[in-house]
């Protein structure tokens, strides 16, 4: 077997590469429909998406926007790229074009949807009358709240005019194919990127309900966006009888992969659960009991995926899977032989451009050579200033592809 920081490191990197686009897009394309048509798309993966599409397709007409930095090249796919985790002027201008492109369309023309997480922001044309300035500071208090993701994503919905099947109706009558790349747990295309092109049976008390439970400070403009019949399109309507949505990379896929190639390298796996939430430091406890209960006669690994969250207390930098890292590492408490890594698989976690962080029996002894006290990091949100000090940091830079948290733990056996 590899050191343990290197199989850490390959088992992330293998859950990451069967989430390619360039490895899964192709097999799940038909052949290019004749006549007019039509790519467009949003997220994180959605310029690899379209790289993807053109290697098979040729140049094609569209328009698909991607977070800063994720860009691939395209010859005939217009690629803009715009601000994420918090939405911004190039998102809201691509956005328009893009819903004015599928305006002009009639019941002969074809349009590919190529959607994958960070969609939600970077899709952007509030409802009602709330600003793109209002529609940023609802969207930073949702990602500072801890509220969930499915939760994050109801609430966003209901304050756009493009999410929650709203794209796929400005399609209609056109037909539509939506090619999806899932990071939420149990892969709801409902939940993938807000679901533009998949129907929603929530409402805007729903979403108001959401605010209020996570105290979420909103403008008065949001009050009267939630106060009407908002655009969300409803399970069944006509307008979305022509849109096929389907699933092509997923967290359990990759778990799949990295389980393979662990019991490859002579690991026991044991699977905490695909679709794991929650507060990351909690989870967090809640691993370091299983690890230390897992001891045996040869390697374990326990691997978990899903989408945890973070309640921001303090002014640090930090995000879901370095402030998991550091609390499994202070209820592991140098315990021998357990080393562990969390990542998220597209590369950026929470409000750091790094992937992740991992850990070792040695972390804490040398964060105190080093005057860090991890308690205190914890409580200011401050996992990433703590790993970047150890060099413990897992960067990756842009994966190209999103497919939610990885993390997995390994237990050596006793000495």
């Amino acid at each position: 077997m590899d050191t343990p920081d290197a199989l850490l490191r390959a088992l992330f990197a293998r859950a990451v590469e069967v989430a390619d686009p360039m490895a899964v897009i192709p097999h799940q394309l038909p052949s290019k429909p004749a006549g007019r048509v039509v790519v467009v798309g949003a997220g994180k993966a959605s310029a690899r998406m379209a790289e993807a599409v053109e290697s098979q397709w040729g140049p094609c007409e569209g328009l698909v926007i991607t977070r800063y930095g994720y860009a691939r090249p395209c010859a005939g796919i217009e690629i803009v790229e715009a601000a994420h985790p918090v939405p911004d002027a190039a998102g809201l201008e691509a956005t328009a074009r893009m819903l004015a492109l599928l305006d002009s369309l009639g019941p002969e023309d074809y349009v590919l949807a190529l959607i994958s997480g960070g969609a939600s922001a970077l899709l952007v044309q509030p409802a009602g009358k709330i600003t793109l300035e209002e529609k940023q500071s609802v969207n930073a208090a949702l990602l500072a709240s801890g509220a969930p993701i499915d939760k994050m994503n109801t609430v966003r919905k209901h304050l756009s005019r493009v999410k929650g099947g709203q794209l796929a109706a400005a399609a209609h009558p056109a037909r539509m194919l939506a090619l999806m790349i899932s990071d939420v747990p149990g892969d709801d295309p409902a939940f993938i990127g807000s679901g533009p092109t998949v129907g929603d049976a929530t409402t805007a008390g729903d979403a108001l309900a959401i605010l209020q439970q996570w105290s979420v400070p909103m403008p008065e403009s949001v009050y009267g966006a939630l106060d009407e019949q908002t655009g969300v399109i409803p399970p069944g309507d006509p307008r979305l009888s022509l849109v096929e949505n389907r699933v092509v990379a997923a967290p359990s896929l990759s778990l799949a992969a990295a389980e393979e190639k662990a019991r490859a390298a002579g690991c026991e796996v044991v699977m905490l659960g695909g679709d794991v939430e929650g507060e990351a430091r909690l989870v967090a406890r809640q691993q370091a009991r299983a690890a230390l209960a897992a001891r045996g006669e040869r390697p374990v690994l326990l691997l978990s995926g899903g989408e945890l969250t973070v309640t921001r207390r303090g002014d640090g930098v930090g995000g879901p899977n370095a402030e998991f890292a550091l609390a499994l590492a202070i209820e592991l408490a140098g315990a021998p032989g357990i080393h562990a890594i969390a990542c998220d698989t597209d590369g950026v976690d929470g409000a750091a451009e790094v992937a992740g962080a991992i850990i070792d029996p040695s972390t804490l002894t040398r964060a105190a050579e080093l005057g860090w006290d991890p308690r205190i990091a914890l409580e200011r949100n401050d996992a990433h200033s703590f790993f970047a000090a150890l060099s413990d940091q897992v960067i990756t830079g842009p994966t190209l592809t999103n497919v939610n948290d990885f993390r997995a733990i390994l237990v050596e056996p006793a000495s």
